[in-house]
């Protein structure tokens, strides 16, 4: 840490950057007491507003509760790598089992109009999100990520992408758009946008509030009770029950947190830094005048974005599980974290390499057992649920509000016909196999990653073993 040019507080300052870029917001009051509603949401995240938004919208006589440990938005709805991206979790093939290879290709096109209408919704409520809509880069910086970022492509192809919608960049266009250090292949897909998550929550909790949407914060949920004889489905919190008609768990990594929830969704960690603003000199080295978001084909992948105040923002997984799914303290990173990441940033960007890092934070995120997001409601016992995105849920959280407003008013659409409704996912082992387990995958990448840096042409027998044990 000593060698990494850190600046003022703000370095390993816990909460998000984008928080300390716009300010925490006011907290809202907490529930006064027992209640009842049509429809309750335990979690403010992305995942609850946007459910809460799309139900008021089509209904706006439901009466509608949100219920929030911290603040709408505490989470990682406020954490993220701000990729508003296409990108959905999980095994296609594995989707495909449940209804078939088109309905797959049909998620597929889903996520990419959900791109857009999160792109809509932010001008109608006038939230200014820093978005733009800038496509996504990935590289490949050796020649076995090369070879694997070819294969996924070619596989991509049958489940959906067209040309338009992911193509291999020449070597004049990858560097017109963006000069990453090292980098011997890229694609590019227009279905990504760039968005300053914080600003994003915010707005979008201040447009479910307008639409009379009751926001509960400072308000602890410990456990949710099915419908059951005559008595409602309830969210019990410190605060009194509430009862509703509905009561939708929109807690992702925070999951672990409810009764008898403990194994259900692995929390992650993920982890990122912020550079200061960096000068034109440094910009025409790196060029990204585009505005693209970032990824590379490494196993333990990193995500970028150059923000609208022109820093390089850079995440990757840091500790990536705590024991027992505990979850971070309020954001605070690792110092060897930070340093990692650091790593990583004058690697692909050597021009940046003395820039100073002005802020680090971390977050998680739920993990399904297989690793595949997934929206479910069930009317017998008034419990609905939508999470598990595996940190592609910026905008997988839009398509799930939108599916289970379609779920709760019992309308058969073409969302409620998607593969990844209804999916039941057996638990994670419990500890300490779950903290070995997991432990064991990263290493593996990690010595993946090594191996194919020095001298992989192809993916290494490592990461082949890695995949087998998470079981992706």
């Amino acid at each position: 840490m000593t060698d990494i040019p850190l600046t003022g507080d703000f370095a390993n300052g816990g909460v998000s950057f984008w928080y300390r870029q716009i300010g925490l917001p006011e907290r809202r009051p907490a529930l006064p007491g027992p209640r009842s509603y049509d429809v309750a949401i335990v979690g403010g995240g992305y995942t609850g507003l946007w459910t809460a938004y799309y139900l008021k919208k089509a209904e706006p006589g439901l009466r509608i509760a949100i219920l929030e440990k911290e603040f709408a938005g505490f989470g990682a709805s406020g954490r993220n790598g701000g990729w508003l991206s296409a990108e959905f979790a999980g095994s296609r093939k594995r989707h495909a089992k449940a209804r078939g290879r088109q309905a797959m290709i049909d998620l597929q096109h889903a996520m990419f109009s959900s791109v857009d209408e999160v792109i809509e919704v932010t001008r109608q409520e006038g939230i200014d999100a820093d978005i733009h809509k800038g496509g996504l880069i990935h590289v490949a910086t050796n020649p076995a990520q090369r070879r694997r970022l070819r294969a996924e492509l070619e596989d991509l192809r049958a489940w959906g992408y067209g040309e338009e919608d992911m193509r291999l960049l020449d070597r004049d266009e990858q560097r017109e758009r963006v000069q990453v250090a090292g980098t011997l292949e890229a694609a590019y897909s227009p279905h990504c946008a760039r968005i300053q998550p914080a600003k994003l929550a915010v707005g979008l909790a201040e447009a479910a509030a307008r639409l009379g949407v009751d926001i509960f914060e400072n308000t602890t949920v410990t456990a949710i009770r099915p419908r059951r004889d005559n008595a409602q489905a309830a969210a019990i919190t410190t605060r009194g029950a509430v009862s509703a008609d509905y009561v939708i768990r929109a807690t992702e990594g925070f999951t672990a947190s409810l009764a008898g929830q403990h194994r259900q969704w692995l929390p992650m960690n993920s982890s990122m830094i912020v550079t200061e603003p960096l000068p034109a000199e440094v910009w025409k080295h790196i060029g990204w005048q585009g505005n693209e978001l970032l990824g590379d084909e490494a196993h333990a992948y990193i995500y970028a974005q150059r923000t609208a105040d022109d820093r390089i923002a850079i995440g990757g997984r840091g500790v990536p599980y705590r024991y027992g799914s505990r979850t971070d303290v309020r954001g605070a990173t690792q110092p060897q974290t930070v340093a990692l990441l650091w790593r990583m940033l004058v690697k692909l960007f050597p021009a940046a390499a003395d820039a100073r890092i002005q802020h680090s934070w971390c977050g998680v995120l739920g993990v399904p057992r297989d690793w595949c997001s997934t929206v479910h409601l069930d009317h017998a016992t008034g419990l609905g649920w939508a999470g598990g995105y595996v940190g592609s849920g910026v905008t997988t959280t839009n398509l799930a509000g939108r599916t289970l407003r379609d779920l709760v008013l019992r309308h058969d659409t073409e969302l409620t016909a998607l593969p990844w409704v209804g999916r039941q996912v057996r638990q994670w082992e419990p500890e300490p196999l779950r903290w070995t387990g997991v432990q064991l995958i990263y290493a593996l990448f990690r010595a993946a990653d090594r191996r194919e840096n020095d001298h992989g042409t192809t993916t290494s027998p490592y990461a082949r073993l890695a995949n087998l044990i998470s079981g992706r």
